[in-house]
């Protein structure tokens, strides 16, 4: 983790790089796997399942025993854990529905607007040696709070080519409707077009590594939308003399931890900080299982030290980290300054942790310096809205004449006879 003494303006560009792969080889990649699994369905998703997980599968769907098996090999205590993070994220979600108000702009005009739930979403949950059983939580609690029918959940399998008995057990408690062990770059295809085994879906939803973003990204090229940008996780911690080195450290690994392409940053005003936190890195860091991949994100991440907390900040909002922690004073009443974050952590007690999984935010988050124009997953990710409008013989009285004089200004006479017809024939009693 290099660390870099008063970066000026020039260098933020090339200190806010995160990790990438060569595109064009990557975005080849996802157009070959699309073209296929839209030829060939299913075989193609197994054959691709084959080739990048090694595992060889007969049935993609997961049946009732499984799910079953899955949920008797939860451990009681896990089980209360969920249910306790699905009560909170329910809560913080459910406080998010919109109530219509109806609007009378003019005497007899009156305008309102109305959610409507996306009828078929798929979510994509990242497995393997992290299978986040949390990211089914974070996505599919909201969409049914939203009301989405079909809540349509793809996971890559492990070596023995079943899916966490975690994620599992979280699909069934929070209503998905249909469960398949397929991930990477051809669930995505999968789930944009639709095969003979899994649905095709209206939008796309949750996080995942370079390609599976990639292949999100080609999938909206193709007219299917998506939740948002979210690659490799990354945490920013803003860190002045009240916080607490080993807090900090515990932040920063907890992010590394998530892949080798992660990214961890250390912002503050004090070389002794840096020297406090790396040390508490370094003692913390031997005790970790994952330790390789924490080595590898932290060889791509940085601790900046500026001349003021202040510059520090203004840093993070060029940078716009997924998540965003201010051990700092007084650090409730610098959100203010804050412009571009995924999601904000307030105080030495506010660990990123309780976001990923139980305080009830959404986890699912822009990164890669989205921030700075995508929030993250909310209710109203899972809705459309549609505006509605009434105009009473009084309204289109009211208001006619200002829509004859625009129509007719436009060149646009049909639209304005729209009008007119209806007030001619109102005159006319």
């Amino acid at each position: 983790m290099k660390t870099y003494i008063n970066p000026n303006p020039e260098q933020w560009n090339e200190l806010s790089k995160r990790q990438t792969v060569a595109t064009a080889d990557l975005n080849e990649t996802v157009k070959s796997i699309f073209n296929d699994i839209e030829k060939n369905g299913s075989a193609a998703v197994k054959k691709y399942t084959n080739y990048f997980d090694g595992i060889s599968i007969k049935n993609i769907a997961i049946s009732t025993a499984e799910i079953e098996k899955a949920i008797a090999e939860i451990p009681i205590e896990l089980k209360k854990a969920i249910q306790v993070a699905a009560d909170n994220i329910s809560k913080f979600h459910s406080s998010q529905k919109e109530i219509p108000t109806k609007i009378e702009t003019t005497s007899g005009v009156f305008c309102w607007r109305e959610s409507r739930a996306i009828e078929t979403i798929g979510i994509y949950i990242p497995g393997g040696t992290a299978p986040l059983f949390s990211t089914v939580l974070m996505l599919a609690i909201p969409a049914k709070i939203a009301g989405c029918k079909n809540i349509i959940l793809c996971s890559p399998p492990d070596k023995n080519g079943n899916i966490n008995p975690a994620i599992l057990y979280a699909a069934q408690l929070t209503g998905v409707t249909q469960m398949y062990n397929v991930g990477g770059i051809q669930a995505i295809a999968a789930m944009t077009f639709g095969t003979d085994e899994i649905p095709k879906v209206d939008k796309l939803f949750g996080p995942g590594n370079q390609y599976v973003t990639a292949a999100k990204q080609y999938a909206q090229q193709l007219g299917l939308a998506i939740d948002l940008p979210a690659g490799p996780s990354e945490l920013l911690v803003i860190a002045d003399d009240i916080c607490d080195p080993e807090f900090v450290a515990s932040d920063l690994l907890s992010q590394a931890e998530h892949g080798g392409d992660s990214q961890v940053i250390l912002v503050t005003h004090s070389e002794e900080i840096v020297s406090k936190v790396a040390a508490a890195i370094e003692s913390q860091k031997a005790l970790l299982p994952r330790q390789s991949v924490v080595e590898k994100a932290l060889e791509n991440s940085r601790a900046l030290v500026f001349d003021s907390i202040q510059t520090g900040i203004e840093f993070s909002n060029f940078y716009a980290p997924e998540h965003l922690i201010l051990a700092i004073k007084d650090a409730e009443n610098k959100i203010e300054f804050i412009e571009n974050a995924g999601s904000v952590f307030i105080g030495n007690y506010s660990c990123e942790s309780a976001g990923d999984y139980a305080s009830g935010t959404n986890h699912t988050l822009p990164t890669n310096g989205y921030a700075k124009n995508y929030s993250g997953v909310s209710l109203d990710s899972f809705v459309k809205k549609i505006t509605f409008q009434k105009l009473t013989s009084k309204g289109i009285q009211n208001l006619g004449s200002t829509i004859e004089l625009m129509a007719a200004a436009e060149q646009l006479d049909a639209h304005k006879n729209a009008v007119s017809i209806r007030l001619k024939k109102l005159q006319n009693g």
